[in-house]
């Protein structure tokens, strides 16, 4: 059986030193799709290191080494096909800002595992922590094609909720550029999916694809520059559900909701956020998204 669920969730967590600098950063933001128009003082918080502000989602590549899908792959009782994995969504909050620079523990291991019949779907949860305490948890759903019919817990539905029927409060567009998942990958992800177009091929698609992860980033930049001022501290939690692929040089058609009455002081609030592929008749791409800010 490649997936022992038992000797999976059975596993000590993984323990790893991880450290970053303004340089992590700064690549990370530029994978993202930052930096346009380059002299822009918005576009400066992200890019120049006497003004930066660390976009939450970099906790996803902070410390480099594998994302948290491929590291799944490695967890004892897991041995599958990397053509047959998908990400299928991420989670992610915030305990503290994301400073520029740091030094943390990262303790990592799968909290779910979930037979869905002619797949599998596995859960890895990473706690961060530095010298002064919990900085942000993660998780990372990993699907697996193939790799069900266990008899295990089926869990929770897979399948994306349509977006809200009523016109988005706003919308936004962000272009991609034509290797924007050579630059993304330079933060750690080096799937050869994102960049071999005969390994995209194998696993069933027409070219390479973007990184769901970068994707993830420039949803949450996009949200963050819209509606918060680009404040990217009030960023409390981010989840979102991958409903489709993005190739590179397409458009993301960015749509936000933020429920009227929510936004008190004091008081955390939520915005709802569905992304399409504009080229490809507004294909889903992020679905289930929710940014949550104080």
């Amino acid at each position: 059986m490649p997936i022992d669920a038992a000797g999976v969730l059975g596993a000590a967590p993984r323990v790893r030193e991880i450290a970053w600098d303004h340089k992590d950063v700064q690549l990370y933001h530029l994978g993202i799709g930052a930096g346009r128009p380059a002299t822009d003082p918005g576009e400066l918080r992200y890019t120049l290191e006497s003004r930066l502000h660390v976009l939450p989602s970099f906790a996803t590549v902070a410390g480099g080494g594998a994302p948290g899908v491929i590291r799944t792959l490695s967890v004892p009782g897991v041995d599958v096909d990397l053509a047959h994995v998908l990400h299928g969504g991420q989670r992610l909050r915030l305990h503290r800002p994301v400073p520029v620079r740091g030094r943390a523990t990262a303790a990592a291991r799968v909290v779910a595992a979930y037979d869905k019949g002619t797949a599998a779907v596995l859960v890895l949860r990473t706690e961060v922590t530095d010298a002064d305490g919990p900085l942000w948890t993660d998780e990372a759903e990993v699907y697996v094609r193939g790799e069900g019919g266990w008899g295990g817990e089926r869990g929770p539905s897979g399948r994306p909720s349509p977006p809200p029927a009523e016109p988005a409060d706003h919308v936004a567009e962000r272009v991609l550029r034509e290797d924007q998942a050579l630059l993304y990958r330079l933060s750690g992800d080096w799937n050869p999916l994102h960049a071999d177009p005969e390994f995209a091929a194998r696993a069933g698609f027409e070219r390479p694809v973007l990184h769901g992860l970068c994707t993830y980033g420039a949803t949450l930049k996009t949200v963050v520059d819209t509606l918060l001022d680009g404040d990217v501290t009030r960023v409390r939690a981010y989840r979102t559900r991958f409903a489709g692929v993005v190739y590179p040089g397409e458009t993301l058609r960015v749509r936000m909701w933020r429920p009227a009455g929510t936004e008190r002081a004091g008081e955390a609030a939520e915005v709802r956020v569905a992304v399409s592929a504009v080229e490809r008749d507004d294909a889903p791409v992020l679905a289930d998204t929710v940014v949550r800010y104080g």
